[in-house]
């Protein structure tokens, strides 16, 4: 955004400097070109006014004389003609044949009182006529080919230096603009730092930079006092999670103790299967409340990101998982691993999301099935964990619940378990900065894929 505020100004900027240069340069060249013509225009009126007096041979002579020492000075070409257009007197390159419109005009008994506008690239030569005598009295013209290489170069250095000083004002605006730019800028790019860090579930990001105007500025002010109460009520929510599965555990477990103890005193029957069940269902309790203590610290974000062998990690947990999938009559793979893939995330992050994903595999794929265990780098770096089975799978539609709390298919209700596992490991994922995503395998079963940001 910041510089697209700054292509901005520098439009303007530009535009501004054009708008005030142009007129400016056009104003002067117009002014050398009167200068030129007001500075020609008496020579060629002293020349017509020697023209006029004109009455003899000696006075012709003399005519000659002077307009030939002019056009040596100036090298200007002069021609002197009566009121037939024959040339009365003659010096250096005359007017050329589109001069006819400024010859009649001085015949009529009216002065050249403009020239075309002097510039850089032209013209190079320009004609103004003067008429000798006044009203009925004219007798001829006086005709002057002005070469305008002097005043080109005045123009041209005029105009070279207002570019210069255009220049020099642009990249000091520029400058300013880039400064002011910052300034407006900087407690935008800190609040959307500030909003990315809240997103990714850093619940201590703030906005702290204290620059930029007064809007801005409390703008900041507000967004930090939503974000310590957001993070109050999120800190208390999860406290309040974690507490509760805490405290109610330890009563539990005494429970379930007691519910064992009882179980060899009670006789044989409806009332000993009616027990089993009160015991199940205790243990499912218990295993809920363990999860939900898990997911409360994971939330909590209290862990910092570390560099980590995500090959490694991978190994050992296959290797950890590899008797428990043989004695569920499964077959765990894991084909080419390769060495010395490294990703930044919260510590263990691969190993535990490892654990959740193949803790599930064991459960919900049939015997005789087979889960497949994969490490890659992703093409952006990421350091990418697939894994995939060739069990039932699930509809497609349910695919996106499977990473909510508690989500368990209708089929699956008596399987063991609390529904937070994979929730538990999205989460750990999402805090590390990466993500975990659940689809379809072909020709049947499920693929889960992690994705870890690299070091």
């Amino acid at each position: 955004m910041r510089r697209r505020l700054l292509a901005v100004l520098m439009v303007l900027m530009g535009a501004a400097a054009l708008l005030l240069c142009l007129p400016l340069a056009d104003a002067y060249a117009r002014g050398r070109t009167e200068h030129l013509l007001l500075q020609r225009r008496s020579e060629a009126a002293r020349f017509a006014d020697l023209a006029d007096r004109m009455r003899t041979d000696a006075d012709r002579s003399e005519l000659s004389a002077e307009i030939r020492r002019y056009t040596q000075l100036y090298g200007t070409g002069v021609v002197v003609v009566d009121t037939t257009g024959a040339t009365v007197a003659r010096s250096g390159a005359g007017p050329a044949a589109d001069a006819a419109d400024a010859r009649n005009r001085a015949l009529t008994g009216r002065s050249t009182d403009r020239l075309p506008t002097v510039r850089p690239w032209g013209p190079s030569t320009v004609v103004l006529a003067e008429p000798v005598g006044r009203d009925e009295r004219v007798s001829g013209a006086v005709l002057m080919a002005v070469p305008t290489d002097a005043a080109r170069r005045d123009v041209t250095v005029r105009w070279s230096l207002i570019a210069a000083g255009a220049a020099a004002a642009f990249a000091a605006a520029a400058l300013v603009a880039a400064g002011i730019a910052r300034w407006l800028m900087r407690p935008v790019l800190d609040l959307d730092r500030a909003v990315e860090g809240l997103t990714a579930g850093s619940l201590q990001a703030r906005a702290v930079s204290g620059t930029g105007p007064p809007e801005l500025r409390r703008l900041r002010r507000h967004f930090n006092t939503m974000a310590e109460a957001m993070a109050d009520s999120i800190g208390r929510q999860r406290d309040f999670v974690a507490d509760a599965s805490h405290q109610l555990r330890n009563p539990l477990a005494t429970l379930v103790l007691r519910l064992e103890n009882v179980e060899p005193h009670i006789a044989p029957g409806p009332g000993r299967a009616e027990h089993t069940g009160a015991l199940d269902e205790a243990e499912r309790l218990e295993e809920l409340l363990d999860g939900l203590l898990a997911l409360a610290r994971v939330e909590s974000g209290t862990g910092e990101l570390t560099d980590q062998d995500v090959s490694r990690a991978v190994r050992e947990r296959v290797t950890a998982w590899t008797p428990v999938f043989g004695h569920a009559g499964l077959e765990l793979t894991a084909p080419g691993l390769p060495e010395g893939l490294r990703a930044r995330a919260l510590p263990d992050a691969a190993g535990r999301i490892l654990d959740a994903v193949l803790d599930n595999a064991v459960k919900f794929v049939p015997r005789d099935g087979r889960v497949e265990v994969r490490a890659t780098r992703g093409a952006d770096g990421t350091a990418v964990v697939r894994v995939a089975d060739d069990g039932p799978g699930v509809p497609e539609d349910q695919l996106p619940l499977l990473l909510r709390r508690f989500m368990r298919a209708p089929e699956h209700q008596n399987v063991p378990g609390s529904g937070l596992g994979l929730a538990i490991a999205d989460e750990i994922a999402r805090i590390s900065g990466g993500r975990l995503d659940v689809s379809g395998n072909t020709p049947h079963g499920m693929v889960v894929e992690l994705r870890l940001p690299a070091p």
